[in-house]
């Protein structure tokens, strides 16, 4: 795919500083100090009208005037010269700033309308920008210190992200006293340009960079953020530290950067969507880097605990409870193995109690029969220096333990002196060691989300779940009418036919206006019933009398009516009252009262939520979310996290709900949120689910306006899997031909495929000799971000196999209005259309993208492709820098 597009800002040759002076105390003094210090092997240009030389080193007046290239721009001037000096970057070929001057996007008025002209400039030539209003950068690798900071980090692996210069001081600082390098440190400022999505995008493929660190306070475009995000998480680890959790914070970030806060029960629902840990403390993001950095991997939430005392292991067994860590049980063949072991009066359960006068031959034991049971996923060992206790040959006993299915160790030498040398050990070996069992805890609990959430970013539900369609045409007629009369509230009706449309079951309902008309609907749906009040003014009707529950019999009916109006209108005597609802009252014993909602987030857009339902759902906030769309597993794992979700199955004398029933109500909500960007809010409560079935017995809705002209799913932050795009096409010999697009589960079938490809036909399409896909080609072959790449797979069935003959991907360039092509098919079935035809759907979903052209690179000798290419109308041209390759382009 050539060269990343922020190469230039992370890997430059040379540098421009823009504002350096001879002034200790400026910035752009410090900067172009620390450049030249931090042993930068290229040229660094300073550029200053005011000077001819600075650090005896020359001085320059402009860019022009230096005579040469500079891959990079560091800017530190006033706000108000800074667009005038992109527009000298882009005339000179300066392809990356970074500008570190306030004054732009973070205040209203003439900052606002800096920041406009700063991107104006930017974009007329192309010029990529990290800032304004930041640190700057650093890659120690290479000596790039493009900061004004005092800190300089050492190298490493851990490459760290943050909105704040000063959370990047502090973080470095840290680092330094605990021996931490990095491989990259940005600091983003306002995110004008060059936002989180970007710079993930870069580091998802930097060699040097094995785990990633964050410190958020707002996001700005969230699908760049997400398919950053979830790019890079699919290739390390990604580490998130969010500011802002609670309201106060939230408000306190706004100021700060500008930027906009979204709900953090939606941050964390990104987040999980994405595949990312989030920590609290900065101690916890490099607990949780350390960890993560390992090999090691867990299959679920069961620990075992080893100690040799047994207060430090009830302290590690309160905070499990607390963080939700389930105790191992362990097995039978386990318990024989620690009795043969461990002396008589071990604990006999987990937490393991080796006793204070374990030796390192009983640790090691104990480590190497915790490890072999199925029913164990990870393993604390814990020690406490006692008068007969060893601690470092005890570390040098674990190390040694067989662990052969690689499950995580985490050590804990409770103390100092006696167990540094222990730690030390540990710390050589790779094995995680903490200070007290509660950070151990923490960091197992980060491991175990990180399982979850990875499981969660492999999931690509499309639009629709595979139920009964919707009428989607339909629901949208009823929107648009509602919106026609300029109202946002639907009306009962307007919310039941909706719902109706997407297949939620509802009970019969009828409308009424007078007491007489309210007897007859009770009458006709069958009693008893239940009377509900229709006002667009009251959203609670319970808490104004206007709700009348086991209505049984025709003498009651109405009374309850003429009672009821006459208690709303005295509490709300400025309620508009449309009517009375009539329905059918829901008379099982065995309901549970859930609620199903949407919201749109200011940020992340619209999400969906979970929880417990009824009168008390403000007290009780028991409530999950989860981004659309929605599968099978997503809403599932919803569930599982609420309180509620205990009383789903059999409890007491309850049956067990039909949790399948639960489950496609969140699928047809999902579905509406896909296709219905107009919906703004809406709750399903309550939402009573049985042993048969799931019913919303009241539900509310409101709906805005939309921006014309956009794309389907631009409201979303994760693109749907695009299943409309599925097609299926006969051969001339009878072969049926699925083309669709790739899934993540499609991994080993496209391994499986580049194998079978001739060494000729490897060489044409990855212009390299290759046996196989990397992983990480692999991963970043299958899971696509479907709103910036696609690749359409042709298979066939083979006995009950698929099988992959062919595949055609575009990938989208960084102007977004362009994309970059690649195809192969396997050699035995070339020259049959296939290829034809995978080119013919990509060019029909760039066209549906908006892109105004395609190109690709061929190598010169492979004449089959160009003449595929020529026929499908695509301009041909040698590339200047390489003569052996074409590179083939088709206006759009």
């Amino acid at each position: 795919m050539g060269r990343h597009y922020l190469e230039r800002l992370f890997a430059p040759t040379s540098i421009a500083v823009f504002g350096a002076s001879e002034l200790p105390d400026s910035v752009g003094g410090r900067v172009y100090r620390n450049l030249l210090a931090s042993g930068f092997t290229g040229p660094v240009y300073a550029i200053n009208p005011k000077y001819q030389a600075i650090e005896d080193k020359p001085c320059y007046a402009n860019l022009e005037e230096v005579g040469e290239r500079a891959d990079l721009a560091v800017i530190a001037t006033p706000a108000a010269t800074v667009p005038g000096l992109i527009r000298a970057c882009g005339e000179n070929n300066v392809k990356a700033a970074i500008v570190l001057s306030a004054g732009f996007g973070e205040q209203e008025g003439t900052g606002k309308a800096l920041e406009h002209a700063l991107l104006e400039e930017a974009r007329r030539y192309r010029v990529r920008i990290l800032g304004p209003n930041c640190l700057g950068l650093m890659r120690p690798s290479i000596g790039l210190n493009a900061t004004f900071s005092n800190n300089v980090a050492d190298p490493g692996s851990l490459a760290l992200i943050s909105q704040s210069g000063a959370i990047c001081t502090a973080i470095l600082d840290w680092a330094s006293g605990h021996q931490v390098g990095f491989s990259t440190m940005v600091s983003v400022g306002d995110t004008a340009d060059v936002g989180f999505g970007d710079i993930l995008d870069y580091l998802a493929m930097d060699p040097e960079t094995r785990s990633i660190l964050m410190y958020i306070e707002g996001v700005r475009d969230a699908r760049r953020f997400m398919s950053g995000l979830r790019a890079a998480a699919r290739m390390k680890p990604v580490i998130v530290i969010k500011a802002g959790r609670h309201a106060e914070g939230s408000r306190a970030a706004m100021s700060h950067t500008g930027s906009l806060v979204g709900s953090d029960d939606v941050f964390d629902a990104a987040l999980e969507r994405a595949g990312v840990v989030r920590a609290n403390t900065i101690e916890q993001l490099f607990a949780a880097a350390q960890l993560l950095s390992t090999p090691h991997r867990v299959r679920g939430k069961r620990l075992a605990i080893i100690t040799n005392a047994g207060g430090p292991g009830v302290m590690a067994t309160d905070r499990a409870v607390e963080q939700g860590i389930k105790l191992a049980e362990l097995s039978e063949t386990t318990l024989q193995r620690l009795d043969a072991a461990l002396p008589k009066n071990w604990s006999h359960n987990n937490p393991v109690d080796i006793l204070g006068d374990a030796t390192p031959q009983r640790y090691q034991a104990a480590v190497e029969a915790c490890l072999a049971d199925d029913k164990v996923d990870g393993l604390l060992v814990m020690l406490t220096p006692q008068a007969m206790t060893e601690p470092t040959e005890a570390a040098e006993a674990v190390i040694a333990a067989q662990n052969p299915r690689q499950k995580p160790i985490l050590a804990c030498w409770l103390g100092d002196t006696q167990v540094r040398k222990g730690r030390e050990t540990f710390n050589n070996n790779r094995i995680p060691t903490f200070f007290n069992p509660e950070s151990a805890l923490e960091a197992f609990g980060f491991l175990s989300s990180y399982h979850r959430n990875q499981a969660l970013l492999l999931q690509a539900p499309g639009p629709l779940a595979e139920l009964d369609s919707p009428d989607i045409e339909g629901a949208r007629m009823i929107i648009e009418g509602a919106l026609a009369e300029k109202r946002t509230l639907l009306t009962g009706l307007e919310t039941r036919a909706l719902l109706r449309a997407f297949n939620i079951p509802m009970l019969p309902a009828l409308t009424v206006h007078s007491p007489n008309e309210a007897l007859a609907a009770a009458e006709y749906v069958g009693f008893p019933v239940a009377m509900k009040i229709l006002s667009p003014d009251i959203t609670h009707k319970s808490d104004v009398g206007g709700v009348r529950l086991n209505i049984n019999s025709a003498q009651s009916v109405r009374h309850d009516y003429n009672d009821m109006i006459t208690h709303v209108r005295a509490q709300r005597p400025e309620a508009r009252i449309e009517g009375v609802s009539i329905e059918k009252m829901y008379g099982k014993p065995h309901g549970r009262e859930l609620l199903v909602g949407v919201l749109d987030d200011p940020v992340f857009g619209p999400v969906v939520s979970f929880g417990a339902g009824g009168t008390t759902v403000e007290i009780l906030r028991d409530r999950a979310v989860a981004l659309p769309p929605l599968n099978d597993h997503i809403a599932r794992s919803m569930i599982q996290q609420t309180k509620i979700s205990k009383m789903l199955g059999q409890f007491r004398n309850l049956p067990p709900t039909n949790l399948d029933e639960l489950v496609q109500v969140l699928l047809r909500v999902s579905e509406m949120v896909c296709e219905l960007p107009q919906i703004k809010e809406m709750d399903i409560n309550p939402l009573t689910v049985d042993e048969e079935g799931a019913w919303a017995l009241d539900a509310r809705i409101v709906v805005h306006y939309q921006q014309p002209g956009q794309s389907p799913y631009d409201h979303m932050a994760i693109h749907p899997y695009p299943s409309h795009l599925l097609s299926h096409w006969q051969m001339a010999d009878g072969s049926d031909i699925t083309i669709r697009p790739i899934r993540p589960e499609d991994a080993e079938m496209e391994q499986e495929f580049v194998r079978g490809m001739s060494p000729e036909s490897k060489y044409f399409r990855f212009m390299e000799t290759l046996q196989e896909l990397s992983r990480e080609m692999l991963i970043r072959f299958t899971q696509l971000d479907y709103s910036r790449e696609l690749a359409f797979i042709a298979t066939l069935k083979k006995d009950t196999q698929e099988i992959e003959v062919g595949v055609a991907r575009y990938f989208t360039n960084p102007d977004g209005e362009s994309g970059e092509i690649a195809l192969a098919v396997a050699d035995e079935w070339q020259n049959k259309g296939i290829g034809t035809r995978l080119m013919s759907c990509i060019i029909d979903a760039a066209k549906e993208k908006g892109f105004h052209s395609l190109q690709g690179e061929v190598l010169a000798n492979n004449v089959k492709m160009l003449h595929l290419m020529s026929k499908l109308g695509f301009n041909q041209q040698k590339k200047l820098d390489e003569p052996g390759v074409v590179v083939v382009t088709k206006p759009l």
